[in-house]
């Protein structure tokens, strides 16, 4: 049945008018796609709501507030594609640190496997930036139109001049602020403060005006009008997620035992003497939920893991004077099984969270030994394959090369360069050593490997080029290359 003719509180559906006699029967027609309809969600307070406005606040300081930080006169975090160059408070990385990218993505794909066999949908209803825009998108809609029958109401009127003011400054408000989160994004890639300048005296360049005005629609979009289309439809992890959970993992839960049978009553009503469970029927864990959908139905994917309907409920369990979590974080086995909570507990501790924490460890360590530990210095080796081999007049043999060395330090240093691995090799730079490099900084510069007559066999012999800074022997590096000889 097609969910469009719902009622706006999540309902049941108005009955079918039965056709008049001898009217002609409209032709039926299934819809292969789902009608969407607007929801409007109540608003919620208790614990887990203002967990969720936490981390709103510090994800969204760290956002917007991260780029405008300095670090050894410079922006503190900036990825300076132009450059080639990513800059994360006192750490540069170049592309040839590509590995390290790599180990970060295995991080957050273990992460995320062990915080959904732990808990869930964690990231999705506290961190996820679709979730963090839309509580931000609709507290303006609520400051601005009121609370959810405030909204319907609206809604349901004519356009008038209150309604169009009321809507005017609603997504004046939506796009400033997803102006500001584009202008932001963009900044991480352009030094921010050289951005804001550019946009002051309309000098932005054409890829910066693009990906601000592309991030800025999105945001307005996703957050303003798609909202729990994004994470019904288009967020793959919604449709995998049942792969990463168990019975023992925690999950926002419906208690049936307890609950059922679900049905009206008064305050000072005995619901046993009913023969009714403790839910109430009164329909708020539906309408403070921001995909829609009735948990007392079970899970599922729609379910982002927010908790508001467990605040939701616990407000009605107390005015009912009933206790509360009657919807609440359990395990399938926790409600079967009436756990708790320390039994609870032993049980996320199990084989398959041990495994990936173990793992999630090893790879953590690694990758911060590997960007602490990597010498602060890079060298590229590059034979020039205009001129192979070449034979000077003295009988001698060249070789060309260009090396580009890369000063990781954030200070100027000075190298020198040296070969070895042939009798006699001499090496012979393009400029004059010690080599200068500024900092973070990176140059290119020719050398020649020379070496006698007769001291290589013809085809290809391995050679080292060394790097070693001039006040420090311990900073050096090392790359293997061949002589080509005939």
């Amino acid at each position: 049945m097609n969910r469009g003719s719902e009622a706006v509180d999540g309902g049941p559906e108005r009955a079918a008018v039965p056709p008049a006699p001898g009217a002609v029967k409209p032709p039926v027609e299934d819809s292969l796609f789902e009608i969407r309809r607007k929801l409007y969600p109540r608003a919620v307070t208790g614990f887990l709501a203002r967990q969720r406005v936490l981390l709103v606040v510090f994800t969204q300081l760290a956002f917007y507030g991260t780029a405008w930080l300095e670090w050894n006169d410079r922006q503190a975090v900036l990825f300076d594609l132009a450059a080639r160059k990513f800059y994360i408070f006192g750490f540069v990385f170049w592309p040839q640190d590509f590995i390290f990218l790599t180990g970060l993505l295995v991080i957050a794909a273990l992460s995320l496997f062990l915080f959904t066999a732990i808990a869930g949908r964690l990231w999705c209803g506290y961190a996820c930036p679709q979730t963090v825009y839309t509580e931000l998108f609709m507290w303006i809609e609520r400051k601005v139109e009121g609370d959810r029958m405030a909204r319907i109401r609206l809604d349901g009127q004519p356009m008038s001049g209150r309604k169009l003011q009321l809507k005017a400054t609603k997504h004046a408000l939506w796009l400033l602020l997803a102006f500001w989160t584009g202008f932001t994004f963009v900044g991480y890639f352009t030094p921010i403060r050289d951005l804001g300048a550019a946009l002051a005296t309309f000098s932005l360049g054409p890829w910066e005006t693009f990906c601000m005005a592309f991030y800025g629609f999105a945001t307005w979009g996703n957050a303003g009008f798609m909202r729990e289309q994004v994470c019904k439809y288009m967020c793959p992890y919604a449709r995998f997620q049942s792969v990463m959970f168990d019975p023992d993992t925690l999950i926002v839960t419906y208690d049936t035992q307890r609950g059922e049978p679900r049905g009206s009553r008064g305050r000072s009503a005995d619901p046993r003497a009913r023969g009714l469970g403790d839910c109430v029927d009164c329909g708020i864990c539906v309408q403070v939920c921001p995909t829609g959908i009735d948990i007392r139905n079970g899970l599922q994917y729609e379910c982002i893991g927010c908790g508001a309907c467990v605040d939701g409920c616990n407000q009605v369990m107390g005015k009912m004077g009933y206790p509360k979590g009657l919807i609440r974080y359990s395990t399938e086995n926790a409600i079967a099984g009436r756990y708790d909570d320390r039994e609870i507990l032993r049980h996320l501790l199990r084989p398959r969270t041990l495994l990936y924490s173990g793992l999630l460890l090893a790879v953590m360590v690694t990758v911060l030994a590997g960007i602490l530990l990597r010498t602060p210095v890079k060298m590229n080796i590059i034979r020039d394959r205009g001129n192979i081999v070449r034979e000077l007049e003295d009988g001698r043999l060249e070789n060309v090369y260009r090396v580009q060395i890369m000063n990781i330090r954030e200070a100027p240093r000075s190298f020198v360069l040296s070969a070895r691995g042939i009798d006699g090799i001499e090496l012979v730079v393009g400029e004059p050593q010690p080599i200068r490099i500024d900092s973070a900084g990176a140059r290119v510069v020719p050398l020649e490997l020379r070496v006698p007559a007769g001291s290589v066999k013809p085809g290809s012999t391995p050679v080292w080029l060394k790097i070693e800074a001039t006040d420090d022997a311990g900073v050096a590096r090392e790359e293997k290359t061949v002589f080509l000889s005939r």
